[in-house]
């Protein structure tokens, strides 16, 4: 199992890890650090203007990014059985780099037992994003990530590299102003 407490420390420093998320492996780093996002789209040769996936480990953790979740919305994710992350508007306490243009933040509450007590742990949201160069496919489990990715991050997570089961990236919704669910992915 992996060393939770040396993963706080890595993130609290501002650090990029590598890991294995409840759907397919991430890149990460504090959420709340903006140096630390910047780092991840060098990494993915990414513009800033595209926006990123915050993990949190549960719904309480969610209310303190996210101003007035409607209680349709938190039911919901009480019922949810495969990873699903959802577009807030007016986030809080984020980094800005991480909040798209529209002012609208992706978060996923994770239902992932070795990701939420990792974020639990940390005690702040962090980001998920596939661990590949931006445009060149998503690998589906660790033994297919880009070397040059793995080299560029401040810590691998010693923890299911050998696992080959395919995980999918998760479904992507909206909910609109009606409260209706929009499926965006």
């Amino acid at each position: 199992m992996a060393n939770n407490h040396l993963i706080t420390e890595i993130l609290k420093a501002g650090k990029v890890i590598l890991y294995p998320t409840d759907t397919v492996w991430g890149l990460g780093c504090d959420a709340t650090n903006p140096e630390a996002v910047a780092k991840i789209f060098q990494i993915k040769q990414r513009r800033e203007s595209k926006s990123l996936i915050i993990l949190v480990s549960d719904t309480e953790m969610l209310q303190h990014y996210v101003t007035d979740i409607p209680p349709k919305v938190l039911t919901y994710l009480q019922t949810l059985q495969e990873p699903t992350t959802i577009i807030y508007s007016h986030p809080l306490h984020l980094a800005k780099n991480v909040i798209a243009a529209d002012n609208t933040v992706a978060i996923r509450v994770v239902q992932d037992v070795f990701c939420q007590q990792m974020i639990a742990d940390f005690g702040n949201p962090i980001v998920s994003t596939s661990a590949n160069i931006s445009g060149e496919p998503t690998p589906l489990y660790y033994q297919l990530i880009n070397p040059q990715i793995i080299a560029q991050c401040d810590y691998v997570v010693p923890y299911r590299q050998d696992d080959t089961q395919i995980k999918n990236p998760s479904r992507l919704i909206r909910f609109d102003t009606d409260g209706e669910i929009q499926i965006l992915r």
